[in-house]
Order: structure tokens, then sequence, then C-alpha cells
């Protein structure tokens, strides 16, 4: 009997952390698993606001993928997937075609625009490590020409952060809120010429958030010179500033060299351009995280849909929820292959916290405790530890893992 063929497109925290129980439980002649991720190292996505801020080195937050996959087992192939054709039961590649037997779809998110003019060719966004050395980067060097021109402008040192009232903006925002007077001590600039701007839509950071938890996040990041600018929306981006609006319709341009996009994902685009049946572009999967017209496809991570019927809305695309599913995934997978029962996805909410910078969070856990400040932030640390653990055990957990706990 020929062994089955998996193919797992995507190296995130979906794609990986099924890999890594598959390879667990899985032997070398029970099936062909091969991986398929357009660069060769896996990134922690949740980092990428401290590596964009210039407070953790890029390198520390991404792992080579050879160092997590035991090689006898999966075959790893970097290159990029240009097509999923779920009918024909193959996948394409820039540089080839495979077939398979069974398909994991973990391909991530893409920035969403919304239509927005000027954003899509004006403004950075923070989804890999090239975009977020790319940030930081380019604001050291709006900090070093300030200084290094017969008139300095303002514009460089006002940075923005549109749709900032999500995690990611208001985590990036942490993080730079500390960085900021580094920048200003190296290149002797008055710390009240910087501003940190969070424009976001909603009334509100933080959405679904206990109000305390939501006041403790505005205060620090107020309290370190972040100015919010809520129920304003973001009509336009320009190379040189912004355009906001008022719920009340009134209207203001802000000079800015740098403007971070942090609000909006999507699915990745081949979800959408493939026959698998999708909800705004995302597979709206089975219990057992099946796409509905494909038995034979599995969809985890930010290409999922899954509703929380508590709320009757859809679970935010998180790394636990990734996680979670991809280790239902990859059960029932190994069910297919070697037999057994299939396992439905149910998620376990084990808490969210919100980093303020390396030493500042806030969150809830165990069932609502609420947390602040320094036991915020150490149970973070907790947090991005265990996963680290999740995909590459206790090795890499020592080796990339977040020890300053007690800083």
């Amino acid at each position: 009997m020929n062994q089955p063929k998996i193919v797992v497109l995507g190296a995130g925290y979906g794609g990986l952390t099924t890999v890594a129980k598959l390879q667990k439980k899985l032997g070398v002649n029970d099936a062909k698993i091969t991986l398929v991720n357009k660069h060769d190292y896996h990134y922690e996505s949740t980092w990428l606001h401290e590596a964009a801020a210039g407070t953790l080195h890029h390198d520390r937050s991404r792992v080579k993928i050879s160092d997590l996959i035991n090689s006898a087992k999966v075959e790893f192939i970097q290159d990029t997937v240009t097509a999923i054709k779920p009918d024909d039961k193959k996948v394409e590649l820039q540089n080839g075609v495979l077939d398979y037997d069974y398909l994991v779809v973990a391909l991530g998110f893409e920035a969403a625009t919304f239509g927005i003019p000027g954003l899509l060719e004006n403004a950075f966004t923070i989804g890999s490590i090239n975009q977020a050395r790319l940030i930081r980067e380019h604001i050291d060097y709006q900090f070093a020409k300030y200084n290094n021109e017969p008139e300095p402008k303002q514009e460089r040192l006002n940075i923005v952060v549109g749709g900032g009232g999500g995690f990611t903006g208001i985590e990036f925002l942490g993080e730079l809120a500390n960085r900021v007077p580094e920048l200003c001590k190296e290149y002797d600039i008055d710390r009240s010429k910087v501003r940190l701007i969070n424009v976001e839509a909603m009334e509100t950071i933080m959405p679904g958030f206990d109000p305390e938890l939501i006041e403790y996040a505005m205060n620090s990041l107020e309290a370190r010179g972040v100015e919010f600018k809520l129920g304003a929306f973001l009509k336009e981006c320009r190379p040189d500033g912004i355009t906001i609006e008022q719920n009340g319709g009134e209207r203001e341009d802000i000079p800015t060299l740098t403007t971070v996009w942090a609000a909006g994902v999507r699915a990745n685009h081949l979800v959408e351009e493939s026959s698998l049946e999708d909800n705004r572009g995302k597979v709206e999967v089975t219990p057992h995280l099946r796409a509905p017209s494909h038995e034979d496809v599995f969809v985890v991570g930010d290409c999922a849909l899954i509703w929380n019927k508590e709320i009757d809305r859809p679970y935010p695309p998180t790394a636990q929820i990734a996680m979670q599913e991809a280790e239902v995934c990859a059960h029932n997978l190994i069910a297919l292959v070697k037999g057994g029962e299939l396992e439905e996805f149910e998620f376990i909410n084990r808490g969210t916290v919100c980093s303020l910078g390396d030493k500042d969070a806030m969150g809830s856990i165990f069932g609502g405790k609420k947390l602040f400040g320094w036991s915020a932030s150490f149970m973070k640390k907790v947090i991005d530890n265990r996963a680290l653990f999740k995909i590459g055990g206790v090795g890499l957990v020592l080796k990339k893992g977040k020890f300053n706990i007690f800083g």
C-alpha cells in the first residue's frame, strides 16, 4: 500500500505545530510528510512588533526550520505557493507541483487596506521579519536625519500607527514608547518633539477586553507620550502625511514620514482564489477542521474561520487558537492514517495578555483573573516561552526563550 502524502503549507504557528505533532506520532513508513514554506525559517509573528520597534533583534524571533523538523520523517521544500487546486489534489509552487492525499492550509495572513487611498503604497505593515527590519531602519534613519538638515522637519519625528487599537498596534506602541527616549539621547533630540500618534476608528482600544484593563493600557501608554485619536478614520495616506476624519466629520491633516498600518488582516489570497468554499476569504471549517467542500483539505490558523457561538462572532486569529487547531488537525490526520476516532475542535481560552513594553503588560488568564504591570509582563514571557516549547521543545526555549522575566 502506498504511503499517504500529507502536504502542509506554511510554517507559522499552525503549520509548524501540525508538523511537530505528526512527526512525533507517525513513523517513517506511515506517511510521506512534506512542509512547504517560502523562507527557510519560522518566525514568531507575535514578536515582530519588538523587532519593528528595535527593542529585540530580528534574529531572536526566527529559527531555522531544519532545526525543528526530523528530516527522516519530514521533507522541507523552500518555495512559494502560487495556487491551490483542491479539485485536482495538487498544489502549484513557483518551482514545481505537489500532489497530495491530505492537505493542510496554514498560509497565514496578509494586510487588508480596506481601499484606503495611498495606504498600500505609503504605509508600512508589521507582517514579516523583513517588514519589521524595514520599519526599524526607517525610524532610525528619520531620527539620524533630523539634526542633519538646515531646517529640521517635524514630520520626521511624527510616528503614526493607523488602526492602532488592536493587539499589534498597542504592543508596537508600547515597545516604541520605551525606545524613543533612547533614540532621542542617541541623536540629541528633545523627547518632547517626538509624537507617537495612535489613530483608531473605534471609540476604544482592545475591544473585548475588560474596561479596567483598557484604562490601564491607555494610562500606561499616555504616560510615555502616546497620543490617542479614537473614533478617527484614516482617509488617506501620503508619503508626507495622512488625513483623518473624526466621527463628527471633522478632518485633520497630520504631517508624517512614518505611517505604520496595524489594522486589518485577511487570509492569504490563495484561499479565495482556490475552489475551496470560502466566507470572505476564509474557510469556515467543519468541527474536524476540514474544508466543507473538500474533506481531504484541513485549514488552520488565519485561513480558518470558526464561530464563537457564545457571542455569535468568529474567533479572532491568534497564535493561541492556531496552535490549538493544529493539535486537533494533527490528531485527525493521524487517525485517518493509522485508524482511530476523529476529534472535534473546541477552543480552550487560556487567557490573553497584551504587552505594553518590556516590563509592563495587561491581560486576563485562568477564567478571567486580571493581571497588570509586572505580573502580566511575567505571564506574557511565560506564554512566549510556552509557544516555543510547543514547536521546538526545551532546546528551542533554551536557545530563543525569554528568560529576563524578573528584569
